[in-house]
């Protein structure tokens, strides 16, 4: 994917600017679908609702541990630690979900109709791409490979909506009960993607740092 040369300064604060809104935005959204999401999860003792709310809650705690890092005085002095906590955090969310998937599965545990996980997982379908789409627009014009790098780390959360919902469909519809587990182990791999690319250092989240320095 090609990035256009670095826009004219006249018109880099505006875009700056409006990758710091869209990257705001994205944060504040995935508040509100951990909140959302957890909580109909629990309703439904549903593992892939749960764990699709826990993965936005990581989301966002690691949003504000790279933005903590940007206020310190040597940023790069923090970074590699960081990242290993966020790791360690998607690692541990992987474990969880699985072993929670997998018991489901074995026990022939029944989730409940979600109306609330299947609005929220909906939304985010919806929602995602848009903002996903608007970043990476933005990114290209002021030729930061961080922020279409980002972007295209919100469009995998849109698979990662689109697989949960697809469970809950099935499960409310179908009663394909087995169809929740199976969503469950699908967001456990993707936490452990996303798990091995901040242990390795190469993780999207370090474009919250153009929340906080107008002049990255």
């Amino acid at each position: 994917m090609t990035i256009a040369p670095a826009a004219a300064p006249e018109g880099r604060w505006l875009l700056q600017r409006r990758i710091r809104l869209i990257v705001g935005t994205t944060i504040a959204y995935n508040v509100v679908e951990a909140i959302v999401a957890i909580t109909a999860g629990s309703l439904a003792s549903s593992a892939a609702l749960i764990g699709f709310g826990l993965d936005s809650v990581i989301e966002v705690l690691s949003a504000g541990a790279v933005a903590w890092q940007f206020t310190r005085r040597d940023p790069e002095r923090w970074e590699k630690g960081t990242l290993r906590v966020i790791a360690v955090a998607f690692f541990a969310l992987a474990a969880y979900v699985t072993v929670s998937s997998v018991a489901a599965l074995v026990g022939g545990d029944q989730v409940r109709h979600s109306p609330l996980g299947i609005v929220i997982t909906a939304a985010s379908v919806v929602i995602m791409p848009v903002l996903s789409l608007a970043e990476r627009r933005a990114g290209r014009e002021l030729g930061s490979a961080t922020a279409v790098a980002d972007s295209k780390q919100t469009l995998i959360c849109t698979y990662l909506s689109a697989a949960v919902l697809a469970g809950l469909v099935l499960n409310s519809f179908f009663g394909w009960w087995w169809a929740d587990a199976i969503a469950g182990l699908v967001i456990a791999g993707f936490a452990v993607r996303e798990g091995i690319e901040a242990w390795r250092g190469d993780t999207c989240a370090t474009s919250v740092g153009m929340l906080l320095d107008d002049d990255d």
